[in-house]
């Protein structure tokens, strides 16, 4: 996972090839161009998901040391270099995406154990205030290995992949309706983009264009 906070780069976690899932944390300044290892996640895992509230990263989900999902819900504080054990996913899963909306953390999608046949559809919304989860409306379309980013109060998720191929699919979540809407599909289906708001654009980067291992330099800009 990555995510920027107080104007420096954070990434933390993942797979490193013969050794699995990892707990290291990276902090790079751009200004110093520059990277430092900072104190390591509690849990190990690999295809989590993370999202910044307050200035703190919230890392959720993803598969650990043992290759099963983990539902871990772990808080980490740049300012003191510190993690914390908060309430974990309700649903355990891998491959999910994050949003952020007014203080509170949307957990969405995912799959179960690595599985892209196994994929899930749920989205669940965690408030560090109470350190509760709640389940909300499902997304419309069941997919993993998705992008997400939030754009106008609105959680939007891009792509994915499932037993079916790869998808296309771009739907939003809105909190304060608590209702999805369907968007118009990216131009090229593919899994394990990224995604970036700029101005008023979302910009859909890479990915693989086929289920499983796959990769693409196609960059697509979305304006809602």
């Amino acid at each position: 996972g990555a995510v920027a906070v107080n104007g420096k780069i954070y990434v933390i976690g993942g797979y490193i090839s013969g050794a699995g899932s990892v707990s290291t944390v990276y902090e790079y300044d751009p200004v110093a161009d520059r990277w430092h290892a900072k104190q390591s996640m509690p849990t190990a895992r690999g295809a989590l998901a993370v999202g910044v509230i307050d200035g703190k990263i919230y890392a959720v989900g993803g598969i650990g040391s043992d290759n099963k999902d983990t539902g871990a819900n772990e808080e980490y504080d740049p300012a003191q270099d510190r993690w914390s054990k908060r309430s974990g996913l309700p649903t355990p899963r891998d491959h999910l995406a994050i949003g952020v909306v007014a203080g509170k953390l949307y957990a969405i999608g995912g799959r179960l154990n690595g599985r892209h046949d196994r994929n899930i559809a749920e989205n669940q919304e965690y408030d560090p205030v109470t350190d509760r989860w709640q389940t909300l409306p499902p997304m419309p379309t069941v997919r993993s290995g998705i992008a997400a980013v939030v754009f106008d109060g609105k959680v939007f998720v891009f792509g994915g992949e499932s037993n079916h191929g790869t998808h296309r699919e771009v739907e939003s979540y809105d909190p304060q309706k608590r209702s999805w809407q369907r968007w118009a599909p990216m131009p090229t289906a593919r899994h394990g983009l990224g995604a970036a708001v700029s101005g008023r654009s979302i910009y859909v980067i890479a990915g693989g264009p086929k289920p499983g291992t796959s990769f693409s330099s196609v960059n697509e800009v979305f304006t809602p």
